[in-house]
């Protein structure tokens, strides 16, 4: 099943420094069609911050979500909410753990699969002083010859 992320993109700012910031509101998991009604109950109870008072408010349908376009006393203000496939995410939870039974589970990790980092080794001789967070009081680069 494929996993959906609804996206807001809107313009904030003001004058030279009015820029678009794209947020991530959820993942759908589900069909293409069940993200879009997620995301068109998500786009019509959409309160942006500006306008402060808005005068109009018209939501539209496009190919990938839908355009909140609100006019206020001086300007319009657009949101566009889209759906989109997840196909990457760095933050992504590791899935569960497999019992030893079950068909491929072997030890070695699958592609994409997230490894514990190394263990840090400590630069420092094991029996200099450190501090009570186990920083070196000396640090390893001090008299070093190659530095300046």
């Amino acid at each position: 099943m494929a996993i959906w992320g609804l996206v807001a993109e809107a313009t904030v700012g003001l004058g030279e420094r009015k820029h678009t910031e794209a947020h991530v509101l959820t993942h759908v998991e589900g069909t293409r069609e069940e993200a879009l009604a997620v995301l068109e109950q998500r786009a019509r109870t959409h309160l942006p911050e500006h306008p402060r008072n808005p005068r109009r408010r018209r939501l539209l349908r496009t190919a990938d979500g839908f355009l909140l376009v609100v006019d206020g006393t001086w300007q319009s203000h657009a949101t566009r909410f889209s759906v989109a496939e997840l196909l990457e995410d760095s933050d992504r939870p590791l899935p569960p753990a497999r019992d030893e039974g079950e068909p491929g589970s072997g030890t070695e990790p699958g592609p994409g699969a997230r490894q514990s980092p190394p263990e840090p080794t400590p630069e420092t001789a094991p029996g200099e002083p450190r501090d009570e967070d186990g920083v070196p009081l000396r640090p390893s680069w001090l008299g070093r010859p190659d530095l300046p």
